[in-house]
């Protein structure tokens, strides 16, 4: 979305979902780089945060084109998406690259939102815990265990195709992230489940044990699918 798109989903969206969802949910938005200031105006005195989908690794510099975490922040943004499957995939992001952007992401005071998850090779070969477990150690390398992150579990292949992976997987998978976690220092971490979240699945997905949110795609770009799936 355009700021003006932006600015016109925000003023529908408060609209719908005043006094339809519950206060102890947390809900962030994660706009276009573009839009991040239109969000901020929109979203001002309300109970959502939001945060961009990308940043930088560096604090500052000459980095043409690149977001500066520091920007990200002067607008009012508490989160940062870091490491989607998109940024992996067509931009080249690897695991140091991703550990660099969480640490300063920390450091800024913002909450790194991890994302990491299989491919389609990677689960037909039986390697889906073994690179979860390695993305989660590569990625948290240089985390600040004191401080808050939030880590995705987003299988690749169940991205934008329209398949949802099995309760069985997803609870597998949730488990296991939540047990590395552990094991690396990381106390009350959240795992939301990203993998084509649609409104009339969602509150099937969300009784899976250790599935804590969601991470939506396509479906929070239209405000009545996005409420339905924020209800459940």
């Amino acid at each position: 979305k355009n700021p003006a798109d932006a600015r016109a989903f925000f003023t529908a969206w408060k609209v719908a979902a005043e006094g339809q969802i519950s206060t102890d949910a947390d809900i962030f938005f994660f706009p276009t780089a573009l839009s991040l200031e239109a969000t901020s105006q929109s979203l001002q005195g309300s109970a959502f945060k939001f945060g961009s989908q990308n940043c930088f690794f560096e604090t500052e510099g000459a980095y043409t084109g690149e977001i500066s975490a520091s920007h990200v922040q002067s607008v009012g943004a508490t989160a940062v998406l870091i490491g989607h499957s998109e940024r992996r995939a067509l931009f080249n992001e690897n695991d140091q690259m991703i550990s660099k952007k969480i640490q300063l992401v920390q450091k800024q005071g913002l909450i790194p939102f991890l994302c990491i998850g299989e491919t389609l090779p990677q689960r037909e070969a039986g390697q889906t815990l073994k690179v979860l477990s390695e993305q989660l150690k590569q990625d948290l390398e240089y985390a600040d265990t004191a401080k808050k992150v939030v880590v995705a579990y987003e299988p690749v292949w169940a991205i934008g195709t329209g398949k949802v992976a099995e309760p069985a997987q997803i609870a597998e998978a949730h488990l296991f992230i939540k047990q590395q976690l552990k094991d690396l220092g990381f106390e009350n971490v959240a795992v939301p489940y990203g993998g084509s979240v649609k409104p009339e699945k969602a509150s099937e997905l969300i009784q899976i044990p250790n599935v804590d949110g969601f991470l939506v795609g396509g479906a929070s770009l239209e405000v009545p699918s996005f409420l339905k799936i924020c209800q459940a």
